[in-house]
């Protein structure tokens, strides 16, 4: 089934669910501007110009913009990136 973009109750927030796991345990990660991550999949959702933040769980990433961006050009261009690790 590929990558579910939903809405969360933060219009500047999606949510991008598979049908794997992409993060193994319990813990969640976060990553910040100017931070970087173990998971290079995250490392490349921050490089995108307009995304702000990144958050994991188990089979989602939860991908925040920045206020002036707009999720008709990121979407897509986050799609590419989950389809690029194989989800």
């Amino acid at each position: 089934m590929g990558v579910r973009a939903e809405a969360t109750p933060n219009p500047n927030a999606l949510k991008f669910t598979t049908d794997k796991l992409i993060f193994e345990g319990d813990s969640s990660i976060s990553v910040m501007p100017g931070n970087t991550s173990e998971h290079e999949i995250l490392n490349d959702l921050m490089k995108l110009d307009g995304v702000d933040n990144v958050f994991g769980y188990q089979n989602f990433i939860t991908v925040n913009k920045q206020f002036d961006a707009e999720w008709d050009n990121l979407s897509p261009r986050v799609q590419e990136i989950f389809e690029q690790y194989g989800y």
